[in-house]
């Protein structure tokens, strides 16, 4: 069985896409969870480049990995000093990592036009920056960049600096597409030429950037080629299009090729640790993403449900627990019977195939669908909905009514909202009235004053997000708006769903479903415990 070695350039190579950005304490926070997923050599960053990086790698020494070895990452030295002399080349050193990866240039033209050297010239800064490196660190790599580019502009120039890289030391030739436009084929056959020429005692490694949408497979390809490390980053992050996505390539490479590497005998903390990267960078999870994503293992046509209740192999590809996945079964109007069971399943509810409550509840969402309403973000608001068709679902309070003023006296300050609500608990009316960042704010604001010395648990729950869309029944401002608002206790999220031609209205529904759910399971907690 083929060992292969992930490295990953999270850190480093992934903090280069735009909108994603980790401070120090991100990145260690983020180097801790790489290192339980398994991941064989973390790269934590360019310590010449910014002081944060530096920090990082001291910091790094104080907390115990219990796999992960750390890399330091950057150049060849420049061409006006000596290798002894050179800032960066010492500034690796200084960090003491016990890996040290470097970059040097594979193409002809980015000598001639970027470092302006002869080519000659080059081959002597990249042999030996790794030569003064080789015994100064207790690991050494060298990235060849833009290598596939440079290897079939000029095939013997690119040789030989890899011939360089050798005769300097380095102990794994790491071929790059930087500018990520190359493609399978050629991967394959590029990197058996590279083996043919340099002999297959040289271990090769491949990164490759998403340009073209072939990272990944670019990087699969290249690991059947023959390479024995792949580099990339969680979730694909990276500059322009991304880097290869190590979220999809680790569990191709141990599920569908059954190759073996540390972190796939933990491949069910890669849907959590993919998360985690996401939400420490303050991004919204890409839900489509193979494997990790929310939706890698949903189903919603009818028949597809049918058909993976009795057997999911029919439309999964692999177990999604395998993955720290789980299935899921939307609701929306392509629903039938099967997605309501499952759904009713899933929420832990007793319902019955034959039960004619199955088909009110199916009518009823096609209903509330035809009008706008939408449940696949909003699962929340279907379970609610659910309840109240089985008779089962309670009533927390009831609205008497509410008003809502958002006014502005100065046109250089912005508005002031101001939100009252009387609302009907167990025979009594309770009559408040709150301020808020705008209406819906207020709004918010003025039911938790109000329900809050009823039910004090509503004291745990947070807003995360609240979305608004047009639908385009009718254009302009008296379009319907659907309100899709996503809650939490700290322990849990959920969705609502709210809709109508009235914004504070539609917010209302979302923000009542809100409420309603959270009190629910607050109930149901209690009642377990």
């Amino acid at each position: 069985m083929k060992k292969i070695e992930i490295y990953d350039t999270t850190l480093r190579d992934g903090t280069q896409a735009e909108n994603f950005n980790l401070s120090l304490e991100d990145k260690l926070r983020i180097a801790q969870r790489l290192d339980a997923l398994g991941i064989d050599f973390i790269e934590g960053g360019w310590p010449g480049s910014n002081p944060k990086d530096q920090q990082f790698f001291e910091e790094i020494k104080g907390y115990d990995l219990k796999h992960a070895r750390i890399a330091a990452f950057g150049s060849t030295h420049m061409a006006k000093y000596t290798a002894h002399e050179d800032p960066n080349l010492n500034t690796l050193v200084q960090s003491g990592a016990p890996v040290i990866t470097i970059f040097g240039k594979s193409w002809d033209v980015h000598v001639r036009d970027a470092l302006c050297i002869p080519l000659e010239r080059n081959l002597e800064l990249i042999e030996n920056s790794l030569a003064f490196l080789k015994d100064r660190c207790e690991t050494l790599f060298y990235d060849a960049e833009h290598f596939f580019d440079g290897f079939k502009a000029d095939r013997e120039y690119a040789l030989q600096t890899l011939k360089s890289a050798v005769a300097g030391g380095a102990e794994r030739l790491v071929l790059c597409d930087t500018n990520g436009g190359t493609m399978p084929g050629e991967i394959m056959d590029i990197i058996g030429q590279v083996q043919k020429e340099l002999g297959h005692d040289v271990k090769l490694g491949v990164h490759c950037h998403n340009d073209s949408e072939m990272a990944v497979a670019n990087s699969i390809l290249g690991i059947q080629a023959g390479a024995v490390q792949v580099q990339g980053t969680m979730n694909g992050f990276g500059e322009r299009c991304g880097n290869a996505n190590l979220c999809s390539i680790i569990p191709a490479l141990v599920l569908k090729l059954g190759m073996e590497c540390e972190a796939g005998k933990n491949l069910d903390k890669l849907t959590q640790t993919a998360r985690f990267v996401f939400e420490i960078a303050n991004l919204q999870p890409n839900k489509y993403q193979p494997y990790v994503g929310a939706s890698a293992f949903a189903h919603k046509g009818g028949i597809h449900v049918s058909a993976v209740q009795k057997n999911p192999e029919t439309y999964e590809h692999i177990r999604p627990e395998l993955v720290g996945n789980v299935q899921r079964i939307l609701v929306s109007d392509l629903s039938g019977k099967s997605n309501i069971i499952a759904k009713a399943r899933q929420f832990g509810i007793d319902l019955d195939t034959n039960d004619p409550v199955v088909l009110d509840i199916v009518s009823r969402l096609k209903e509330l669908e035809a009008q706008g309403f939408q449940f696949e973000g909003a699962e929340a608001s279907f379970e609610l909905l659910m309840r109240q068709a089985m008779g089962t679902g309670r009533k927390y309070f009831d609205l008497v009514g509410f008003r809502v003023i958002d006014q502005k006296t100065r046109e250089d300050e912005p508005p002031q909202a101001e939100a009252t609500v009387m609302i009907k608990v167990g025979g009594k009316i309770e009559h408040t009235a709150a301020v808020g960042n705008g209406p819906v704010n207020a709004l918010d604001n003025a039911m938790r004053k109000a329900l809050e010395k009823f039910y004090p648990q509503l004291k745990e729950m947070s807003l995360l997000d609240y979305k608004v869309r047009v639908l385009p029944v009718i254009p302009g401002t008296g379009a319907k708006v659907r309100v899709l608002i996503e809650s939490s206790d700290g322990t849990d999220k959920w969705g609502t769903v709210g809709m109508s031609t009235d914004i504070i209205e539609a917010s209302w529904q979302a923000l009542v479903d809100g409420i309603c759910y959270k009190l629910l399971k607050s109930e149901e907690r209690s009642k377990k415990q």
